[in-house]
């Protein structure tokens, strides 16, 4: 889960500090999350949910997620 995030690269929701990425958890399941660099986003496959990141802040609140379709 450590890739390199470079501030040039990324998403509109700005980079995120890998070290913050490695302790992240999501709330919901306390599983892992994987980094959408993409979307911008934090995925938990486990909740079915995707956690955005508004200028480098990941906003770890359910009711802020988007729901995974299928």
């Amino acid at each position: 889960m450590s890739e390199s995030v470079n501030a040039a690269a990324a998403p509109a929701g700005g980079a995120v500090d890998p070290r913050l990425l490695e302790i992240l958890v999501c709330p919901v399941t306390k599983g892992p999350l994987r980094y959408d660099r993409e979307r911008g986003e934090l995925v938990s496959e486990g909740a079915g949910l995707a956690y955005p990141i508004r200028d480098g802040i990941p906003i770890m609140l359910p009711d802020e997620a988007r729901r995974l379709d299928g």
